[in-house]
């Protein structure tokens, strides 16, 4: 990709660790900020959190870094934290998780940035410890995933509070920014992992549903609201999802089923044009259909979805999605210093016809000699000063 990038010129201290706001200073990094992560010499607590590549590294740390630049300063060092608050003061803008330190505090910054940009992200409102899993736990999700006959809770996978916090982080970031360029002003920023999940689940209808009535109930693989569940094929199995009356008329309509949906909403007194009967109705209706998606492959299933409104997918593993990367736009070559050519993603941001391809995730403290030299204007004697000091770690 040629051309400049939205965020070209911004540039951003990023203190932090695990998910959420590594995932924000990379989404902003993506867009063309200067994203300088600080670590602790010898690297943070997720430096070697799993995944890891054959060669021992972590793939979890390179994928939430790429193209960010890497600073390695002993904060526990009153010089360490110095060059550090030194570092955010010319920059003027940090994104954090990281615990406050002495030196390091938002006032402490303020008063020698008095327009800093101070993004915090805290577990709970009240500064409280909290991770995606407690949180998710605490509201409730795990007592709606999975089958219908679950007595005991159920985590799902993916850390989705996170992912939604390190985006709000991103976000919070860019509007307090605008606000500085129209006002002059900074601002202090806190997003709580607890308030997104909260948030969301009060925006989705969930706490809602619980307060005017009965609270959700465990569907399995069904579609809440409508009608969607997986169907076994011949080979594997489908994930097939109808929103909409005209999904509905398509799916009876590619299957020849029109007329035993049209006799069953008669005997039924239905009408599965709307969302609720077909809900309601969601064993018969899948009863009926089930043969036709068992008689079938995957591949043939799709001959017959092919040209319709239907959604559907087949499912696939994660071996299964990797070995097809070639064709995503999306995924481009990335020589990771430590972990060697694969194929990982850029942007899913498409700035035009285009999204910037990935860049390489930094080694842990590559670029710490080239930013005092080149941000805070450090000569190289000082800095060997500071690396003889222990304030940075030895070359």
């Amino acid at each position: 990709m040629t051309g400049t990038l939205p965020l070209d010129g911004m540039r951003v201290v990023e203190l932090s660790s695990f998910v959420a706001t590594p995932l924000g200073g990379m989404t902003l990094a993506q867009l063309g900020a200067d994203v300088i992560r600080v670590d602790q010499v010898g690297g943070g607590p997720d430096i070697d959190r799993w995944p890891l590549a054959p060669s021992g590294r972590s793939l979890y740390w390179a994928g939430l870094n790429k193209g960010k630049r890497s600073v390695t300063a002993d904060l526990r060092s009153p010089e360490g934290r110095g060059l550090v608050a030194g570092l955010i003061a010319e920059c003027g803008v940090v994104l954090t998780n990281a615990p406050p330190r002495q030196g390091l505090t938002y006032d402490e910054l303020k008063a020698a940035r008095p327009d800093l940009i101070h993004v915090r992200l805290q577990g709970t409102r009240g500064g409280g410890n909290a991770v995606d899993y407690t949180v998710n736990a605490a509201l409730g999700f795990p007592g709606v995933t999975g089958p219908p006959d679950q007595d005991a809770p159920v985590n799902h996978s993916l850390p989705a509070w996170d992912v939604a916090c390190g985006l709000y982080m991103a976000v919070g970031l860019l509007a307090a920014e605008r606000h500085r360029l129209r006002t002059g002003e900074g601002q202090s920023l806190h997003v709580a992992l607890q308030d997104v999940a909260l948030a969301t689940a009060g925006n989705l209808g969930y706490l809602a549903e619980a307060q005017l009535g009965e609270p959700r109930q465990r569907l399995g693989n069904h579609l809440f609201g409508d009608f969607g569940r997986d169907f076994p094929t011949a080979d594997g199995r489908v994930m097939v999802a109808v929103l909409t009356a005209r999904h509905w008329r398509d799916l009876v309509e590619a299957t020849g089923l029109g007329e035993v949906s049209a006799a069953l909403e008669r005997a039924l007194g239905a009408d599965f044009r709307r969302a609720g009967d077909r809900f309601t109705y969601r064993e018969a209706l899948g009863g009926v259909l089930a043969p036709w998606f068992a008689a079938r492959t995957c591949e043939q299933v799709g001959d017959g979805l092919r040209n319709t409104s239907v959604l559907w997918s087949r499912y696939r593993d994660f071996a299964e999605v990797a070995a097809a990367l070639h064709e995503e736009p999306l995924m481009g070559e990335l020589d990771q210093p430590g972990i060697g050519p694969h194929l990982a993603p850029g942007s899913p941001l498409r700035l035009g016809d285009a999204s910037p391809p990935p860049a390489p995730a930094p080694t842990l403290g590559e670029h710490t000699d080239e930013v005092l030299r080149d941000v805070l204007d450090l000569s190289a004697e000082r800095i060997g000063a500071l690396r003889k000091a222990g304030a940075i770690a030895a070359s």
